[in-house]
């Protein structure tokens, strides 16, 4: 059985987290992590400063399947089943030992599947203290204060033939992100209560909504459904586009699978995040996927410990399904972000009115036909007027010009290097100097105070509501000084 319940899927990241939410349900607010190369010896600890437990309560969190998960829970417990310690650490290692300290004494238990694989016939050994060459490992942990540290050995699943330091470092990398991903909201936030080290190093949360950034077009109140088990709440975010953001702001914000992967709902319990991304299976005519339209959406979702069985909480704690009863609710929450998703995406950030009513002048138009959709330049824009005002003999010439640019435009090529880079091309003066972005915007100006007299403040104005100069604001003010 043991050796069966190794294949659950555990990541070593949700591995982890399983041991780090015993820690949090015990009360711990330090948290240390601490992986230690040394080939096929190498470990894992897990320290913290819980309550700790009893000789009855670590033989009971020892035992599979001690919990019933039907039975009435803390509001704030973040286990279910009574197997996340064993079935967690199980897929990553062959010997799991627990120490912990409650009121002043001291009690040891471990499991090692090595052992019992040598006497199967002796039944289920739970053996007393650490293995004698584990003892310094478990050192750390000693004297009156209450606190429990697990520890992983023999981590076959992980170490395994051509393992290299390189590869645990690249490891310690992967756990280090979904842990500040998992944890963000103990991390950092109004009911921040936990500190995570991470060999010696804070782990600093990662907030998948971007909470407070000057450039996050949309978000959307708290809205809630109250059902049999509790209440459920959402809060739907739409991201900033890449033209929003510094280089920096833009790798930081893309999460541990990238900007594509990560949109979709994050499922909260307890504070606790459980699914990371994804549409839950929700859909219209059709379960939606990942698309790079709908990158920028993320959708938080709480459901209490209540929820559960009617979610489908795997005993991993990284699927959810919504039950039938909700989601014509969060498919319309859903529908509404994904659209207003697209619209920044499509329009690469572009604001909204910027005074006013009035909306920004955009150089391309879509007019949606019976056969589908075509892309023209729109003859109004301030740039493209001024030509045809002036061309004179010229303007046949010019229409046509603008013809060839309108039938040419190389749609299915822009299509597939953004599906295949995850990036849409740069435009909008991206990586220009300031001089070039002024030598462009110096000609329309003088026109607009030349050709149709107004005021050099009407004329900065009219700038500021034109694409793709509205991006520049403090160079528009310096036209015309």
């Amino acid at each position: 059985m043991l050796e069966a319940l190794r294949g659950l899927g555990y990541s070593t990241g949700a591995a982890l987290a399983d041991i780090i939410d015993n820690s949090i349900s015990a009360g711990a607010n330090n948290v240390y992590v601490d992986f230690t190369w040394d080939g096929a010896q190498s470990r894992i600890s897990i320290l913290d400063n819980g309550t700790g437990m009893s000789d009855s309560e670590l033989e009971s969190a020892m035992r599979l399947g001690d919990k019933n998960p039907l039975d009435v829970r803390s509001a704030h417990d973040l286990g279910r089943f009574g197997m996340g310690l064993k079935t967690a650490s199980f897929s990553q290692c062959r010997r799991l030992t627990v120490k912990t300290i409650k009121n002043g004494r001291e009690s040891c238990l471990r499991w090692d599947l090595g052992e019992l694989a040598k006497n199967p016939e002796r039944g289920w050994l739970l053996f007393e203290g650490a293995a004698e060459e584990s003892h310094p490992f478990v050192a750390s942990l000693s004297g009156t204060n209450p606190g429990t540290l697990v520890l992983w050995e023999l981590m076959d699943r992980i170490v395994t033939d051509g393992y290299t330091a390189n590869n645990f470092i690249d490891l310690i990398d992967a756990v280090e992100s979904h842990l500040a991903m998992v944890f963000h909201r103990f991390l950092k936030g109004p009911h921040a209560n936990l500190n995570l080290y991470l060999n010696g190093r804070p782990v600093s949360a990662w907030d998948p909504f971007m909470s407070g950034h000057p450039a996050k077009p949309w978000t959307s109140p708290v809205t809630s459904h109250q059902n049999a088990y509790g209440n459920v709440t959402v809060q739907c975010h739409v991201l900033p586009h890449r033209d929003k953001l510094t280089a920096t702001e833009f790798e930081e914000n893309a999460g541990p699978e990238g900007w594509t992967a990560q949109q979709g709902f994050y499922v909260y319990r307890n504070e606790r995040l459980l699914v990371a991304g994804g549409w839950l299976g929700l859909g219209n005519s059709r379960v939606w996927n990942r698309e790079e339209a709908h990158r920028l959406a993320r959708i938080r979702l709480d459901i209490p410990n209540t929820a559960d069985a009617d979610w489908k909480i795997d005993v991993r704690k990284s699927i959810a399904r919504p039950p039938v009863s909700l989601r014509p609710w969060l498919i319309s929450l859903a529908e509404n972000t994904r659209e207003r998703a697209r619209r920044v995406f499509a329009y690469r950030g572009t604001p909204m009115p910027v005074q006013g009513n009035t909306t920004i002048e955009q150089a391309w138009r879509i007019d949606r036909l019976k056969s589908g959709m075509r892309y023209k330049i729109d003859h109004n824009h301030p740039s493209v007027a001024a030509v045809m005002s002036s061309a004179s003999e010229l303007k046949p010439l010019i229409q046509s010009m603008l013809r060839v640019i309108e039938e040419t435009v190389p749609v299915q090529r822009i299509w597939l290097d953004t599906a295949e880079s995850k990036e849409t091309p740069r435009t909008g003066f991206e990586g220009e100097t300031n001089a070039t972005i002024i030598e462009v915007a110096s000609v329309l100006f003088n026109d607009l105070i030349e050709r149709k007299g107004l005021s050099i403040d009407e004329a900065r104005k009219s700038m500021l509501r034109t694409e793709p100069f509205q991006k520049y604001p403090s160079l528009v003010a310096k036209l015309g000084s």
